[in-house]
């Protein structure tokens, strides 16, 4: 993979790895970039991934290589602290709930002697406090270069860090941001780069369809009206109703909400011509249209005093932007897109394209022929110790002199994107397609390993099938009986809120309290917190722990080691039935005259799967099994395509040989891989 990178970045171009668990991806991208001489980015998916890379990885090699190279770290604007917010902050309804003023004297504390202004930084504040959006900005309410505290601006300075740095770690959303803030022609976020490596790649479709789209939420609103508010009695007291206007837009907000109706939990609605699909048009249009009436008596408000401070300036242009959005949104779809409406405790409306190939692939585009990779020759060079020695020792041949690689590619930019689920066969189409990388060179490396003899692969028959009512129960109950054995040691990962909330209920309630197992449930305790005690494993009188989770925790959960020995998937993640944005690409791909089934609910399943079974094996000692819930990946033909993409575990046959291996788990560590 090393060498691949290396002859990416001579002669730029596209290259898309998927490396397996276990490669050492983030070092062989890492290597061959830092020894390059190039100015490049490095974007992840995660802030996890990011701080590791600026705190860990890249400092290692830095001074292994021992190479003069600058790094920064750019986050998004709201993990850095306002000072202008935060002095407002004060004066907000927010800080009169009780121990707010403790916490926002403890914020300007630490705003004394932070350097970076980064949150994460700020120990014992959540990032869903409600005072974190007090002491933070974003792009709708940052003042920009009217703001009275422009030059101490923590974003600003980690801006002007990064563009004097050689490397700069960033985020796919922070990429997305800046790619529509060049093509507005406003001075750009991110230093201009020869080189851009996206890690966690698999997640730019999905990051970029969001950000490219058009958003208006009931939160927009609300918190628009609450800036409105607590600015208008502090800068302009008496001069406007500030508490009529904003009370008119809030109202307007939340019969918004309840013109969408009534539903459990988080759903998506499809969208026909002006409204989304179910609402009743006699309540959805007029509560729009006071929406839009409550915005027009704001900007008429905000326009009388806009001179007075630029928080009020700046406060006209959100609800201008707003009003606009509105309006989009009392109009008929563009049809090249898809538009739903997301309705939870909050509303948001969303317009997006299908897909980034058309932005994404119009920026990576080579500007000469397509790089070929000579992948027989990586082969021989990759096993030939000398040359691998050269590249780590910053051997010219292999890139390490800038000027060695200024001549070739003609300054050509070289793009590299990896991550460990790409697809489900050799082309990577589920990721190149998309993303418009139609013409990439791919590139597989399989994971280290040796999934034989560490891994099992078990499918229950006894079940019933996913489409039963007791289909949860009963998944609930074999996690039961392996806990029991295991002491713990288990990753429940469901496809549903519903699933993993009645799979938790159970194992809460049933699960045998002489076992001294701590059960966890997604959305009981914050997320970082819930990982941070699974990983400790056992401890404080306890055997170990079993997560039940759904979502974010199919992937970036790192458990090695005997904390995670078990990992149980309640059905096969296909896409869930009646999602807009995946019916709109399914009647693409139909259009096309390919299959919707075969050709995009399978790749995604088979991603998804693929994703979740590698929560399992960590490290070269681990050793576990993966229970897959749903008899489809045995009964149906396209279960073998599934399995086919999983790593090459030893299947289990029945239920008895299953208990047997957990049982192997507790005495002999070694003796259940050569059964």
């Amino acid at each position: 993979m090393a060498m691949a990178v290396t002859q990416t970045l001579e002669q730029g171009g596209q290259l898309v790895v998927e490396a397996g668990t276990g490669v050492g991806k983030t070092y062989a991208y890492l290597v061959p970039v830092l020894l390059s001489g190039q100015r490049a980015l490095v974007s992840t998916a995660t802030k996890a991934l990011q701080d590791q890379l600026f705190s860990r990885d890249i400092p290692r090699l830095v001074e292994v290589l021992g190479l003069p190279i600058r790094v920064a770290l750019l986050k998004g604007r709201s993990n850095y602290l306002c000072l202008h917010r935060m002095e407002q902050a004060r004066h907000s309804a927010e800080s009169a709930q009780p121990g707010a003023q403790r916490a926002l004297a403890k914020i300007e504390t630490w705003s004394q002697a932070t350097r970076t202004g980064d949150m994460a930084e700020l120990t014992g504040l959540d990032e869903r406090s409600s005072l974190w959006p007090l002491v933070t900005s974003t792009r709708d309410n940052c003042l920009g270069s009217s703001c009275p505290r422009y030059r101490a601006c923590h974003v600003n300075l980690a801006r002007k860090e990064a563009m004097a740095s050689d490397v700069v770690v960033i985020n796919h959303h922070l990429f997305f941001a800046d790619m529509a803030v060049r093509e507005s022609g406003v001075a750009e976020l991110l230093p201009t780069v020869r080189v851009t490596v996206f890690d966690e790649a698999h997640q730019l479709n999905e990051i970029g369809v969001n950000f490219l789209g058009k958003q208006l939420s009931t939160v927009q609103l609300l918190e628009l009206s609450r800036d409105v508010l607590a600015t208008g009695l502090q800068l302009a007291r008496g001069l406007v109703d500030w508490h009529a206007l904003t009370d008119r837009l809030e109202k307007s907000s939340r019969d918004l909400r309840l013109a969408a109706g009534m539903h459990r939990g988080s759903v998506r609605l499809r969208w026909t011509e002006t409204l989304p699909e179910g609402v009743e048009g006699s309540e959805w249009t007029p509560a729009l249209q006071n929406v839009l009436q409550a915005l027009a008596q704001l900007q008429n408000g905000l326009e009388t005093v806009a001179e007075l401070a630029p928080d009020f300036q700046r406060l006209l242009e959100r609800a201008c932007e707003l009003s606009q959005k509105a309006d989009l949104f009392s109009k008929v779809p563009d049809p090249e897109g898809v538009r739903w409406a997301e309705v939870s405790a909050q509303l948001r409306l969303i317009e997006s394209p299908l897909d980034i190939a058309q932005a994404f692939s119009a920026l990576t585009r080579p500007v000469q022929a397509p790089l070929v990779l000579d992948h027989e020759a990586l082969d021989d060079e990759a096993s030939d110790p000398e040359s691998i020695q050269a590249l780590m020792a910053g051997d010219p041949r292999h890139g390490s002199d800038p000027q060695a690689t200024q001549g070739s590619g003609v300054g050509q930019r070289a793009w590299i994107f990896t991550s460990a689920t790409l697809g489900d066969e050799p082309s990577l189409r589920w990721f190149t397609e998309p993303c418009g990388l139609t013409s990439a060179q791919v590139m597989q490396v399989s994971s280290p390993f040796d999934y034989a003899q560490q891994a099992a692969l078990y499918v229950p028959d006894h079940l019933p099938k996913p489409g039963d009512p007791g289909h949860a129960g009963h998944v609930a109950q074999l996690v039961v009986e392996a806990v029991e054995l295991l002491g713990g040691r288990t990753l429940v990962l469901t496809t549903t809120l519903n699933a993993m909330r009645a799979i938790g209920e159970y194992l809460q309630t049933r699960l045998d309290p002489a076992a001294n197992v701590e059960v966890l449930v997604q959305g009981q305790s914050p997320k970082r917190r819930l990982m941070e005690r699974f990983r400790e494993g056992a401890g404080d009188g306890r055997a170990g722990c079993v997560l039940v989770a759904s979502a974010s925790f199919w992937e970036g959960f790192d458990v090695p080691g005997d904390a995670l020995q078990l990992v149980v998937i309640d059905k096969l993640p296909f896409p869930p039935p009646g999602d807009p944005l995946f019916e709109a690409r399914s009647q693409r791909v139909t259009r096309e005259g390919r299959s919707a089934f075969a050709d995009h609910a399978l790749p995604e399943a088979a991603v998804a799967l693929k994703q979740g079974a590698g929560r399992l094996i960590r490290s070269e000692t681990d050793r576990g099994v993966l229970v897959v819930c749903d008899t489809r990946l045995t009964t149906m033909s396209y279960g073998r395509r599934l399995v086919r993409g999983l790593p090459e575990m030893r299947r289990l046959s029945g239920h008895a040989e299953f208990l047997s291996t957990l049982r192997q788990f507790t005495t002999d560590a070694t003796s259940w891989t050569t059964s």
